[in-house]
């Protein structure tokens, strides 16, 4: 190969590389700008109270309360930080940037479209929206499971935004999929309502487990589901639909996660000291 090849292929790489960085960049910025949209704070519809307020925290009883939705200050935080921190030249051609880069930026963009597709009163159209969303966050999720990352910095921007990113989304789909079955008068073959939330709830609580244990008892994640089924707790209990059987049932999920999460963590910390 002639050395002119390879300063042609250098050069590409790094092309390839940087156009990466920026539309990670741009996308944060997107999904930010969306949120403002999707909070109704300059123009827009507040999310509860577009597409005919089926995504209310009492639309549904497995719909969280109204202060859990403080979490995405935090994700957004932590997604824009790690954006910044990737778009340095020393994570331009990082192995671990390069395999998750493109997942996060179709995170994003599908963290936005999935406001626009609610502020469009398409609330049908959210559920394959956010499904694609969890699908996407899980694959990033596992390849950074499966490497690990180099310092404080990036365990904290990456593996911790994302961890709590995914956790959130998890609960968030199951309530916009119920608001779905709520808005098209399913009327649960007959059996009562809060059986099929402590089902529901019951679906979530084993996700977790399972997530808590696979991962090794990653903190971010457990951290992120369990807030949201904590608030769906919250407003069962303190406002309508009050459902204190939910409320229950939204307290134990809670507690079977975060000690799957301790037992989980505890044995993957013994096994690294071996």
């Amino acid at each position: 190969m002639s050395s002119s090849t390879t300063t042609s292929n250098d050069h590409s790489t790094r092309t390839q590389a940087i156009t990466r960085q920026v539309i990670i960049l741009i996308s944060s910025v997107l999904a930010i700008v969306a949120a403002f949209i999707g909070s109704g704070a300059f123009f827009g519809t507040p999310i509860q109270e577009a597409a005919g307020g089926f995504l209310n925290s009492d639309s549904t009883l497995i719909a969280p309360g109204t202060g859990a939705f403080r979490i995405w200050s935090v994700i957004y935080t932590g997604m824009l930080a790690y954006a910044i921190w990737q778009v340095l030249p020393g994570q331009r051609h990082d192995a671990r940037q390069e395999r998750i880069g493109w997942w996060v930026a179709a995170s994003l963009i599908l963290n936005a479209a999935w406001i626009g597709v609610v502020q469009a009163d398409l609330l049908w159209l959210s559920l394959p929206v956010i499904a694609m969303l969890l699908v996407v966050l899980c694959r990033i999720f596992v390849i950074l499971r499966r490497t690990r990352p180099k310092n404080i910095v990036e365990t904290v921007v990456a593996d911790g935004a994302i961890g709590l990113y995914l956790g959130w989304v998890i609960i968030a789909t199951v309530a916009n999929a119920t608001a779905i079955l709520y808005a098209t008068g399913f009327d649960g073959f007959g059996i009562a309502p809060e059986i099929w939330s402590a089902i529901v709830l019951g679906a979530a609580a084993l996700i977790g487990i399972a997530l808590a244990f696979w991962s090794g008892g990653r903190l971010a994640p457990a951290a992120s589901l369990s807030w949201g089924i904590a608030w769906v707790a919250i407003a069962r209990f303190t406002a309508e639909p009050y459902s204190p059987e939910t409320g229950v049932a939204a307290i134990v999920a809670v507690a079977l996660i975060v000690i799957a999460t301790v037992i989980a963590r505890v044995r993957h910390d013994l096994r690294a000291r071996r």
